[in-house]
């Protein structure tokens, strides 16, 4: 099934927020999850088994502990949304470093959107590499190098790197293939952020209303 850019990305912010996201971290899971999408990446393959891991799980356990040295999470694993936003906050701090380093990070193609922003703000490409893959970007082209962990569920460590060098940008795309199995778990989280029906609401006009209309 191929779906556009806006309805992935529409679905995947419903989705982020069914699993108990801040609506702010499910804009952002979705800007990232569509701009995924937009290099032929398995982006909402990914999004969808990352919120069905971290369901309704608080965003402390899986967020770093501290942003001095190595990065760590106290649940033993990292989310790559909380940790991707951390990074793209803290852009300055890696361009004087030169790396930071993330340890046990879960579905980690996921951080990479996040580290688009951070070239923009640096005006300087990002790159990061884990398991024998290194993607670099500026924000608007994206670079692959292996491709054996791009959907990788797990990697004991991250390297993040700034400045970076472009080569090789892959071509967008305009919409992307997801399947429906993954579609249909995007939909079951985003069903979450509906209110149920009420009489009132019938009343008003949801559905058949309090009368029959046969």
């Amino acid at each position: 099934m191929t779906f556009s850019l806006n309805e992935i990305e529409a679905l995947s912010k419903r989705a982020a927020r069914g699993s108990g996201l801040s609506w702010g971290l499910a804009e952002e899971a979705a800007k990232g999850t569509r701009w995924l999408a937009s290099f032929d990446l398995p982006g909402p393959q990914l999004l969808a088994n990352l919120l069905e891991l971290n369901d309704r799980r608080a965003e402390i356990d899986v967020s770093p502990m501290s942003l001095e040295g190595v990065w760590k999470a106290p649940a033993g694993r990292m989310s790559p949304l909380i940790s991707g936003a951390s990074l793209s906050d803290c852009a300055g701090r890696l361009l004087a470093l030169g790396q930071i380093q993330l340890q046990s990070v879960s579905y980690p193609l996921l951080v990479v959107p996040f580290l688009g922003g951070a070239a923009l703000r640096l005006k300087t490409p990002v790159s990061v590499a884990w398991d024998g893959v290194r993607l670099t970007t500026d924000g608007h082209q994206l670079c692959t190098e292996g491709q054996d962990g791009l959907s990788s569920d797990h990697t004991l460590l991250m390297t993040v790197s700034a400045p970076a060098v472009m080569q090789g940008p892959k071509e967008p795309v305009i919409r992307a293939q997801v399947s429906s199995e993954c579609w249909a778990t995007l939909s079951r989280f985003a069903h979450r952020t509906f209110a149920p029906a009420t009489d009132e609401s019938r009343a008003r006009g949801a559905g058949a209303g309090l009368t029959d209309n046969d």
